[in-house]
């Protein structure tokens, strides 16, 4: 793709404030010079806005005050003038009933925030997994130029000489704990062992695999995703950063430059052979729904079905981030997709050149990491999606992270009517459940948690884990932490607190799965499921005002990205009007 850049010098946006002797322009600019500014700075050089989602209650981004001096020594280098905005910042690990809920609500501060105030371009300072696609989605939004820099995860974690995945771990020893494999007194053992350091998830759960999604998007410098946060090189990556968004400033190059379907596609393959998080799915369909990029769940399908996992990383394999860092990180899947000509090798990035440029030359350092094509943890990645009478609008299942003899199964139904129904029930004895069965998890879509939280993969029954089985299929609207894994089928549209086929479904129904035909079938008369859809009725759960009641009132489904219907779309830079 050839970019045209735009002529340098011009009048920049941050002059409709700061440029001029106004009484307005004084207004604007006598009150910042308080910090100390001398007067050459407002003197149409570009200014940058670093959007900075620390928070000492996101601990993934608890590191990123530092990181963020280093991208304002970049852009002071470069020549421009950088200012440091605290942005709303969502933490899975914090927030109630779900960060997802408020990914809507971050992304439509971050666009108010860049179209309000003096900034020519954004650098994205983002981290723990919902930061990423809100910054992406808000800057998508006003289109004004803007990179992505990521926290960066955190060091391997070690338990008892064994390598010990963030989330992955925790899924794996809270099921032994009630399989009777692990003592509690080890599990509180294991867990300072889990985080050891600043940083997301060490597992390609779904922090690294946003960071991957913003550097196979061109929205980040090339090899930004897998350096660990406590690298010195992350701290480089930082201050390059910051240097090049000038440049970009002064180049106009833009989002839309850059998040095209092309871009998309590439994101979507790379999901693939990364062996990426479910969850990517739902944010690329927002960030393409913000961007005006035709992107559907088909494309997904699509796109991932004969991409082969190579990185073999937890939770679909062995390893953790920071060997994939020191294997070569993301430029050499890339470098692997475009050699098996599934990468748009033109794509534009934020380097001004495109992807092919930025990747042709990496060198995978380690072949048990990042695998052959031969060797790959399975064949056919991706994002399976399925469809049927459960699931008209789609649902999705990482076939990575799936167990291969549960990919085509029929089973007898044990239905959960929400969350609560679920803890209530499945440490019972009595419940009839057996490894056959198929569990099914209702009311956990974008309106019925509401917000959509990762409950999907639904812990077994205690008496089918001390059986030693450790997977069951799954089924639920609602969404899996990336960290997770088993034959879990996720994102069922529509859900079932709109009335969706999910909402009828009774215990004793026979569910039939078929991976590789992505059938998802309920196995009863079509008039009988006619006639349960007809005497459905919705909860009475009436959203308690603010934003709960704009979330429930105006969330799509997740079959498109979950977004607010009336964001999607850009709307672009517009400065608003002077008041004074």
């Amino acid at each position: 793709m050839t970019f045209k850049k735009a002529e340098w010098p011009r009048r920049l946006r941050s002059q409709e404030w700061y440029g001029g002797t106004s009484r307005d322009n004084i207004y604007h600019r006598g009150w910042l010079k308080n910090q100390g500014y001398p007067h050459d700075l407002f003197d149409g050089r570009p200014v940058i806005g670093i959007l900075n989602t620390w928070s000492d209650l996101t601990p993934c981004n608890g590191h990123l005050r530092e990181l963020a001096e280093k991208v304002k020594a970049g852009v002071w280098e470069a020549g421009g003038f950088p200012l440091e905005v605290p942005v709303f910042s969502a933490s899975e690990n914090t927030f109630r009933p779900t960060a997802m809920m408020y990914r809507n609500l971050a992304a439509m501060a971050v666009e108010e925030v860049m179209r309000a105030q003096p900034i020519d371009g954004a650098v994205l300072l983002v981290g723990c997994d919902k930061t990423t696609p809100s910054l992406l989605m808000g800057a998508a939004s006003t289109d004004l130029p803007s990179i992505v820099v990521t926290g960066g995860p955190m060091l391997n974690g070690w338990f008892r000489g064994e390598r010990v995945g963030s989330g992955t771990a925790l899924w794996q020893m809270s099921e032994d704990i009630k399989a009777g494999k692990m003592s509690q007194e080890d599990f509180l053992e294991a867990e300072q062992a889990m985080s050891r350091s600043s940083g997301t998830c060490n597992t390609m759960g779904t922090a690294s695999t946003m960071a991957s999604m913003a550097e196979a998007l061109g929205m980040a410098l090339s090899g930004n995703a897998a350096i660990p946060a406590v690298d010195a090189r992350r701290r480089v990556m930082a201050q390059m950063t910051g240097r090049r968004i000038v440049q970009m400033v002064k180049d106009d190059l833009k989002p839309s430059d850059i998040m095209t379907k092309q871009a998309f596609e590439n994101a979507i393959r790379c999901n693939g052979a990364i062996g990426g998080s479910t969850n990517a799915v739902i944010h690329l369909l927002a960030m393409a729904g913000r961007c005006g990029v035709d992107l559907t769940l088909d494309d997904w399908d699509r796109l991932g079905r004969d991409v082969p996992t190579v990185v073999n990383l937890m939770p679909s394999g062995k390893y953790l981030m920071e060997e994939f860092f020191y294997a070569g990180g993301l430029p050499v899947v890339l470098k692997r997709l475009g050699e098996a000509g599934m990468l748009h090798k033109d794509a534009l990035t934020v380097s001004g050149g495109t992807v092919w440029d930025e990747v042709k030359d990496a060198v995978n350092w380690n072949e048990d990491v990042i695998l052959p094509v031969d060797k790959a943890l399975t064949a056919s990645g991706g994002i399976a999606v399925l469809k049927g009478n459960l699931a008209p609008k789609g649902a999705v299942l990482k076939p990575s992270a799936a167990s291969p003899h549960l990919m085509k199964h029929r089973g007898r139904a044990v239905v959960f009517e929400d969350i609560d129904d679920y803890k209530a029930k499945i440490a019972d004895e009595a419940l009839d459940i057996d490894e056959t069965c198929i569990m099914v998890l209702k009311n956990c879509g974008p309106k019925g948690y509401p917000g959509m939280s990762e409950v999907g993969n639904m812990g077994l029954p205690p008496k089918v884990l001390k059986k030693g089985i450790t997977d069951m299929v799954r089924i639920s609207d609602a969404r899996m932490s990336g960290t997770a894994y088993g034959t879990v089928i996720l994102h069922t549209s529509p859900e079932a607190a709109v009335g969706g086929p999910l909402a009828v479904v009774q215990s004793g129904d026979m569910i039939e799965l078929d991976v590789e035909a992505r059938r998802i079938h309920l196995d009863i008369p079509e008039a009988e499921l006619a006639a349960r859809l007809a005497a459905w009725s919705p909860a009475a759960d009436a959203p308690k005002g603010g934003y709960d009641w704009l979330f429930r009132t105006h969330v799509e489904g997740a079959d498109t990205g979950a977004d607010l219907d009336f964001l999607k779309g850009c709307r672009g830079r517009e400065v608003p009007r002077d008041s004074h």
